[in-house]
């Protein structure tokens, strides 16, 4: 007798059947749907966990499920009973069920799936604890203390949370996670555990826990979900109470190359022969959170460490680099951006990294390196390219000086990136298209949106990308700085010479569906 020939499937589409044969279910793509709330709601998180099922949409009594074993009959009658509904068992297809089921259930269940996040703080959750240092360090020490700590933290890193913000209301005390640039709330938790969350985070962070008025700054590492983490940590006294905001740094990343964080290829040409200079200044410029160190150490990977002396002066130094001699700023130790690039300046460098420039000092002393035979990348706080220049100027750098040390500056911001798993060619909304009309002179009618899905948290969007602009100091533009031009002046230069502005690479992204005008607009609308 032959034996059966066996094949497996060949795409996603051949699996959808042989699943749908074998189970006689329908299958569901995780990646691509959304539980609703109210199905959620009928099966606690640890029945979830421990049967590894996730309840997915309720519609006239039928309580649709995603399991792995559809099959199992006991398992059906015990969802059954447990929810008073019809059970409609379907397989997941794409997307990891229990990853979803996480997702879904955030502060529901611990890494065991026995407690939830009331549950860990059910021993203190009505202790107000003010009566003093001691006992504050005690209760903040406390099992249900530390692992709601951990809990806050480790969710934030699986959902790659930029900064967390913890700050009492009224009320409660509300835990809400910066992800790709906009807040989310998360979590609020009784106002009676606000002392013993604040003191045993600032424990961490080896910060002063009796002081409660005046800000202060701590920093720890961890290691969570396999990766080492920094943390840097800001407290401030509100009306409220005191407050706390943790920057994430994952020292695990990996560094992007400048045409994966988003430069067009119409710049990379010129801000790589840029790169390729002997000795100047290249500046990048964006406000707080706009990618400007990520920039400069994409910068970095188009240099050669091993033929050249590379050192960079860091606040913090958010990422280590082979073959780069890296100084974190210390001012206790007196070591600070100025003082720390004058010292740089005398170990032979060829390439200085500057983090920020932000004051006089820094900045003469930046130009000063230029001047010497130094390449120096570095960052400022100024609207555009051309505010870059002006803003060297305000802080007392001669305006021949600058035009001798500066080859280019650069400006961008961030916006973030429409999920590809639920992104859909949709009509434009009329706040889109009039948008997009002005700044490019075009019609266009629809646009990519992402609908909302599990990969992003129903939020549409995941991951940010790079918006750009770009100024080489040309002689023109000298001329202008010599005789102290305001900004009109030098934009209507440089855009004669042929920059384009932010705004215009932000609404070819999102031609080509990487973002939405929405999302440029709200970021790089509003700068010339």
């Amino acid at each position: 007798m032959a034996k059966e020939e066996l094949t497996q499937p060949k795409n996603s589409k051949e699996l959808d059947s042989v699943v749908s044969f074998q189970f006689n279910v329908p299958t569901v793509d995780l990646q691509r749907v959304k539980a609703q709330p109210e199905a959620l709601a009928l099966v606690p998180a640890a029945v979830a966990r421990a049967h590894n099922v996730l309840p997915l949409t309720l519609a006239d009594g039928v309580l649709t499920v995603v399991a792995e074993y559809p099959d199992d009959l006991q398992l059906i009658d015990s969802l059954t009973m447990l929810t008073k509904k019809e059970i409609k068992m379907v397989v997941p297809l794409q997307g990891n069920l229990r990853d979803a089921i996480i997702d879904y259930y955030q502060y529901k269940v611990n890494d065991q799936g026995e407690e939830t996040l009331d549950d860990i703080l059910a021993p203190i959750k009505q202790t107000t604890v003010t009566e003093g240092t001691m006992n504050l360090e005690e209760v903040a020490s406390d099992a249900p203390i530390v692992k709601a700590v951990d809990r806050i933290l480790t969710q934030a890193v699986k959902e790659r949370v930029s900064d967390i913000h913890i700050a009492p209301e009224e009320n409660a005390l509300k835990v809400r996670y910066r992800i790709d640039g906009v807040l989310h709330d998360s979590v609020s938790l009784p106002l009676g555990v606000q002392s013993a969350i604040l003191t045993r985070i600032k424990l961490l962070a080896n910060m002063n826990i009796a002081e409660r008025r005046r800000p202060q700054d701590g920093s720890f590492t961890d290691t969570l979900d396999g990766k080492e983490i920094d943390f840097r940590v800001a407290t401030i006294g509100t009306n409220w109470g005191e407050a706390v905001v943790m920057r994430v740094l994952d020292k695990s990343f990996n560094l992007f190359e400048l045409e994966q964080i988003g430069m067009p290829s119409y710049l990379m040409e010129t801000y790589g022969a840029s790169l390729s200079s002997p000795f100047g200044m290249i500046i990048i410029s964006g406000p707080t959170g706009s990618g400007k160190t990520t920039t400069l150490y994409a910068s970095l990977l188009k240099l050669d460490a091993k033929e050249l002396n590379i050192m960079s002066i860091e606040d913090p130094i958010e990422y280590k680099f082979q073959g780069v001699r890296q100084i974190q700023v210390n001012r206790a130790a007196g070591i600070t951006f100025a003082s720390g690039l004058r010292a740089c300046m005398r170990m032979d460098p060829d390439v200085i990294l500057v983090g920020e420039i932000r004051d006089v000092e820094t900045a003469q002393t930046a130009v000063t390196a230029a001047l010497t035979g130094h390449l120096v990348l570095t960052s400022i706080h100024a609207n555009d390219a051309v505010g870059a220049l002006v803003r060297l100027v305000d802080l007392e750098v001669e305006p021949f000086l600058v035009t001798s040390a500066v080859i280019a500056t650069a400006s961008q911001r961030l916006v973030r990136r429409i999920c590809p798993q639920c992104s859909d060619l949709k009509k434009a909304t009329p706040a889109d298209a009039l948008a997009y009309k002005q700044v490019t002179g075009e019609e266009k009618n629809e646009f990519y949106y992402g609908t909302g899905c599990s990969h992003c948290s129903a939020t549409g969007y995941r991951g940010r990308i790079g918006v750009f602009e770009l100024l080489p100091v040309t002689d023109p533009i000298r001329s202008l700085i010599i005789r102290r031009a305001g900004t009109p002046e030098l934009k209507a230069q440089a855009l004669e010479e042929g920059m384009l502005p932010m705004r215009y690479h932000g609404m070819s992204l999102a031609k080509e569906g990487l973002t939405s005008p929405a999302e440029v607009a709200r970021h790089v609308f509003t700068i010339g």
